[in-house]
């Protein structure tokens, strides 16, 4: 039986996609063991989901063949609140399955999360998850700051969409569990393909709110993310130098220098 849960936040999980081959890096390890301001991508987006109190526990969804290196590196950085490590699929839509089904009994929230986006802050965790508490579902994101065009198969333009109401979106995706559930569920046995955990959602009928986390919650996807991501931390290093106090007061974004 599960123990009580006795946080006044509703049980909240969070699911870590680790388990892409990121093929586009060119890399000789899968990026999220890649360093980036001499900690490995996974690790920071480990550290800032644990950091942020809302979260109760985290599950790694991992490549099968790099689920051993877990452990370990769970001690080394005191990262407590992952419970299970969970062997990912050949999709993200599979993969977040997977981590549906390990969380707890008592989990009334979830966060997917890419372990890429390994700048995630805990106060853009918990302004996400904020939001969700109030309309069951809702991811980050930003407004499209260029023209965004819809092509066909030979590059043809074929629309443009209103730049006013176009959205980058990112992640976490927060959603109440079961409405989630339900979505998964409904999208898996209609056969509906999705590339984010919002379309799944939407495919049902579910309204997603957006919710602003700004422009540094990138991707690691490519080399030059590698060198985006590092300018990111030194213009996090400068602001946080600048401050009367020689820091921030939330020891929590601290660690996402």
């Amino acid at each position: 039986m599960a123990s009580q849960h006795t946080n006044a936040h509703p049980f909240h999980s969070a699911v870590i996609l680790a388990a892409g081959s990121g093929s586009r890096m060119g890399a000789n390890v899968t990026k999220q063991w890649l360093k980036i301001g001499g900690l490995p991508v996974v690790v920071r987006t480990l550290l800032s989901f644990s950091r942020c109190t809302l979260i109760d526990e985290i599950i790694v969804v991992a490549k099968a063949e790099e689920m051993q290196q877990y452990p370990a590196l769970l001690r080394i950085y005191n990262i407590t609140k992952v419970k299970k490590i969970v062997r990912g699929s050949n999709t993200r839509q599979k993969s977040a399955m997977a981590g549906l089904n390990a969380v707890d009994e008592r989990s009334r929230f979830l966060s997917i999360h890419d372990a890429a986006r390994c700048l995630i802050t805990p106060k853009m965790i918990e302004k996400v998850a904020l939001t969700a508490y109030r309309t069951r579902a809702a991811a980050a994101g930003c407004p499209a700051k260029d023209t965004i065009k819809l092509v066909d198969d030979n590059l043809h333009i074929r629309c443009t969409p209103d730049r006013g109401h176009a959205w980058l979106a990112a992640t976490p995706q927060t959603f109440q569990t079961e409405l989630y559930r339900a979505c998964a569920y409904t999208a898996k046995e209609r056969g509906i393909t999705a590339t984010d955990d919002c379309m799944l959602a939407e495919a049902c009928g579910f309204s997603v709110t957006m919710v602003d986390c700004g422009q540094e919650n990138i991707k690691i996807t490519t080399p030059q993310d590698l060198v985006f991501a590092n300018a990111i931390l030194q213009s996090r290093q400068a602001q946080l130098e600048q401050k009367p106090d020689g820091g921030m007061t939330d020891d929590a974004d601290r660690t996402w220098i």
